[in-house]
């Protein structure tokens, strides 16, 4: 489990699919490949999490995701809706503004630290810069410090400002 139920849902996008197999809700999703137009049921808008940190940080991330990834034989059980389950390959709900309390998280955050992306969808405190730019994509701020089971409470922001006044 990487999400617990305490959460604030703001505001939520259903516009991108999911190739991973198996991918667990609580980490932030980033720009695979993007659709033309609104794109709402092109396969081509995909998102996934950063493999590594180097990926990362030329990332864009487009939010925080809401559903389990499976990869399951479709002919012999479903998909558990109640775990709130989606295929790999189908639709999946990301949450672009409100909060969440999430295990993905690496470090020792502090309450009002901002929350910047790392590898496999993780966020962390620590900023990674290259020549003087945060290279490290901001996606919102923590709001705790980590509870004893590794969980924080994280308010997401996407999409985030640019990094610098040059729009970087």
């Amino acid at each position: 489990m990487a999400l617990k139920g305490d959460r604030y849902e703001g505001t939520t996008d259903v516009s991108f699919f999911m190739n991973d197999a198996s991918a667990a809700k609580g980490g932030i999703a980033v720009l695979s490949t993007g659709g033309s137009g609104v794109a709402l049921d092109q396969s081509k808008a995909l998102v996934t999490y950063a493999a590594t940190a180097v990926a990362a940080s030329g990332s864009i991330p487009i939010g925080l995701l809401l559903n389990d990834m499976v990869n399951i034989d479709q002919t012999r059980q479903h998909i558990n809706f109640h775990k709130n389950e989606v295929q790999k390959g189908g639709k999946v709900t990301l949450l672009t503004q409100g909060w969440v309390l999430t295990n993905m998280v690496t470090g020792t955050p502090t309450a009002g630290a901002p929350a910047y992306l790392t590898s496999e969808g993780k966020v962390t405190a620590t900023v990674s810069a290259t020549g003087g730019v945060v290279a490290t994509p901001p996606v919102g701020r923590f709001m705790s410090t980590k509870d004893e089971d590794g969980y924080a409470k994280v308010s997401v922001n996407l999409p985030a400002l640019p990094n610098n006044a040059n729009g970087n």
